[in-house]
């Protein structure tokens, strides 16, 4: 295979001053690797793009949102009342327990010190650490038996994620839009916001596209300015100047296209340099939250006094206008550890609940009120909840609470979602999901079906056999917790 022109090509994008930006070169090398790979001969070659798909079956939901609280919020003081342990506070817990951290580990009962209270006319008991939540009661689906069973938080966040423990899984993100595509032809299909703070535990694995080709990988928006490298040109290049470069790099892409004739995939690829310079125009667009109204804004509490909510606001005010310009799924990431409550519990989640819970909630009655709520799916959770006992018993300024995944709380909305509605249960210390146990797999499952797909006929042939999200578990789709 001669590879003059793909040589031309690759020089003029590294070396040009007129990149589109960073993330856009990176898209492009990314998608010339299969280019050199030696074409199998095929009546119908296959193609990968990410361009909007019809679903298999009816679908409800068409875009999702996922607010990821790495760390694992403790449910016991957020999610699930248990009033029935306040009489064994600080007494030795009757049962066994697994603990992660053996070292630090007491067995003694930590009842909540937050209190509950029945909220929205469903009537859910939420706690007083998230008021604005608390006042979205009657739109979201709080599930309180989720379970993976893995306690470490890698593996934790590879079974949600990707479906798996194993390494290289393609994660969520990737699989929605390999199945679906996107519906914007302007803006990248699967967008990552990071936090200013950290990266989350796992990094770069949360948004990786894994054994699938490389186009279904996730696009970092940074948290600051500017949200994306190089994506404006420098004035002196504006204009003609940029015309003219895209202009060559055009006939480039048409003098290597019809030296191969019938080589579709091609075709797409160079279709992707187009959606690269699109994004000069679009990105910039979608990403200016100057455009929205100080109602907004201040809805999402990018003006509260209290700054903690200002930049979690702002993220989740641009997920809302990613979605509605036809992105397909949105990430939302909490900085490392954040919710990792091992010690200093009493300080440290109120701190975390302040962070997030204005900005969630606003993001669930914005979409609601512009009428994209049935169709968006909202996701809010971590990898796991925490253990009724507590952690580093060094007075009560230091105790925390260690890592459970054998029940735990997260909340969804819209998309099909049952609205009002709490699903499963744990046993009374918080300890294990006992009713209507939610495995990662079956959410999975119940994610995809509101999506047109059946979980078992997503797939990918890798490694000699044909992968999917659930990856042949027995993943159900819960009924129960649909509209």
């Amino acid at each position: 295979m001669k590879h003059t022109a793909c040589n031309s090509r690759r020089h003029f994008l590294a070396g040009s001053a007129m990149s589109v930006s960073s993330v856009a070169l990176t898209w492009m090398l990314q998608q010339d690797e299969a280019e050199a790979k030696p074409a199998k001969p095929s009546l119908v070659p296959q193609t990968f793009d990410t361009l909007p798909k019809p679903a298999p079956k009816p679908a409800q939901a068409r875009s999702m949102i996922s607010l990821w609280m790495q760390g694992g919020p403790s449910h016991h003081d957020i999610f699930d009342p248990k009033p029935e342990m306040a009489q064994y506070d600080g007494q030795p817990f009757p049962g066994d327990i697994k603990y992660d951290n053996a070292a630090q580990a007491s067995s003694k009962v930590f009842h909540s010190p937050w209190k509950f209270a029945p909220r929205g006319e469903c009537g859910m008991e939420l706690s007083e650490l998230i008021p604005y939540t608390s006042a979205i009661a009657d739109d979201i689906c709080l599930i309180r038996s989720m379970h993976t069973g893995v306690n470490n938080h890698g593996q934790s966040i590879r079974a949600l994620q990707m479906g798996r423990v194993l390494e290289g899984r393609p994660s969520l993100g990737s699989w929605l839009t390999y199945g679906l595509g996107c519906e914007a032809d302007n803006l990248p299909a699967f967008v990552a916001l990071i936090d200013p703070g950290q990266l989350p535990v796992m990094g770069v694995e949360n948004w990786q596209n894994g054994f699938l080709p490389s186009i279904y990988q996730g696009t970092v928006v940074r948290p600051q300015e500017p949200r994306i490298l190089d994506l404006t040109p420098a004035a002196h290049l504006k204009g003609k100047p940029q015309t003219q470069s895209l202009d060559f790099l055009r006939e480039l892409n048409q003098r290597h296209l019809s030296e191969r004739p019938g080589q579709h995939d091609l075709d797409a690829r160079i279709a992707s340099y187009e959606l690269a310079a699109k994004m000069q125009v679009a990105a910039t667009d979608a990403l200016d939250l100057s455009q929205e109204s100080k109602a907004t804004q201040d809805m999402y509490g990018m003006h509260a006094e209290d700054a903690t909510t200002r930049e979690y606001g702002s993220r989740c005010l641009l997920a809302r206008r990613l979605i509605e310009r036809g992105v397909r799924f949105v990430q939302v990431y909490t900085q490392n550890q954040l919710w990792d409550s091992h010690g200093s519990i009493i300080k440290s989640l109120p701190n975390a609940c302040r962070k997030v819970d204005q900005p969630s909630a606003a993001l669930v009655t914005d979409l609601k009120a512009r009428g994209l709520l049935d169709s968006t799916v909202v996701h809010w959770g971590g990898e796991m909840g925490r253990l009724p006992v507590i952690q580093n018993d060094a007075g009560r300024d230091k105790i925390g609470r260690d890592h459970n995944t054998h029940g735990f709380s997260m909340w969804v909305a819209g998309g099909g979602f049952k609205a009002g509605h709490v699903h499963g249960a744990t046993d009374e210390w918080g300890h294990h999901a006992v009713v209507d146990v939610v495995h990662h797999y079956d959410y999975h499952a119940t994610l995809l079906h509101l999506f047109g797909i059946d979980h078992s006929a997503l797939t990918y042939k890798w490694s000699n056999r044909e992968q999917s999200l659930t990856d042949n578990q027995a993943g159900r789709v819960i009924n129960e917790i649909l509209a």
